[in-house]
């Protein structure tokens, strides 16, 4: 079943025409639940703040988004608006419900790159002491004493070079931390197997997690299930694997949740390496609903 495009009724409309039963009964076939639901927060200040979305009950894991300059010495988080003073406070409130966070590096700007090796360590060692349990002096703070979980790599742009240093970078900061990993890395590519912008990084076997974006692609809403494959058999169970959906009808690549329910996930539960569902983003999701469905049967 090819993934859906462009719906011409609202999900809720959608929804309605739905019996209850549809929604209730689980997928004969899917044999690999984790309940495993991530989001993407930071988009738009409509969507209310990081902690009323950790309190919503549909997610396991926060991806804020994006810290979208970087590699030439200057740094800048764009949150859409949100009150970034906030934000260390429902980082907290967000882990303590077992919510992970993670912050999202890249984006769809230009302003971002990886010239060299050292820019890598540069931008590794910014984002240990900014984001996470570094404490070196002068180096200031978004979300004060609070820390995210881990980085993710939304590498949209620029060349594919030294994401891979970068990686390494950050994972060595694990090293001092016996049986921990304060450093989690994620990715979140474009479904088209492979995504050269992260294949270099992801080649390090360093990513726990990676967020297939399996929409704002035609190619993809036909042939998910083949790039799903390539996927999943490309990082065994080194990584887990996660599939990607917008919230909004509005977006290629939207599947109504009774298609999700009959379609999707049979399929890609199957694998052994499947994560979970991500859900983009959080502000269409307020208005929906998906990931309220998606957390029953992820």
């Amino acid at each position: 079943m090819a993934l859906a495009h462009r719906r011409p009724a609202s999900l809720l409309l959608l929804l309605a025409a739905l019996s209850a039963a549809t929604f209730l009964a689980a997928p004969a076939a899917a044999t690999g639940k984790t309940g495993q639901v991530a989001v993407f927060w930071g988009r738009n200040k409509n969507e209310g703040t990081l902690r009323e979305a950790c309190d919503s009950g549909t997610y396991t894991i926060a991806i804020i988004s994006f810290l979208d300059v970087f590699g030439h010495g200057a740094h800048h988080l764009d949150l859409s608006g949100h009150d970034v003073s906030r934000v260390g406070a429902d980082i907290k409130h967000c882990q303590s419900k077992n919510i992970l966070v993670f912050l999202s590096i890249g984006g769809f700007g230009r302003q971002y790159f990886m010239p060299s090796p050292r820019a890598a360590a540069a931008v590794a060692d910014y984002l240990w002491n900014a984001f996470m349990l570094g404490t070196r002096k002068g180096v200031y703070r978004p979300f004060g004493d609070a820390y995210v979980d881990g980085i993710d790599f939304f590498i949209e742009n620029g060349a594919p070079d030294n994401y891979d240093e970068l990686a390494r970078r950050l994972w060595n900061y694990n090293k001092a931390y016996r049986g921990r990993t304060p450093v989690q890395l994620t990715a979140t590519p474009r479904c088209r197997f492979p995504d050269r912008h992260v294949e270099r990084a992801l080649a390090t076997g360093l990513f726990t997690r990676i967020f297939v974006r399996f929409y704002d692609d035609p190619h993809c809403a036909a042939n998910w299930q083949q790039e799903w494959d390539k996927w999943t058999a490309a990082f065994g169970t080194s990584a887990q694997i996660y599939f990607g959906l917008p919230a909004s009808e509005r977006k290629v690549g939207y599947v109504h949740p009774k298609n999700l329910y009959y379609g999707i996930i049979p399929v890609v539960q199957k694998a052994a390496n499947y994560g979970g569902i991500m859900v983009w983003e959080r502000f269409d999701d307020k208005r929906t609903g998906y990931s309220s469905y998606a957390i029953q049967w992820a």
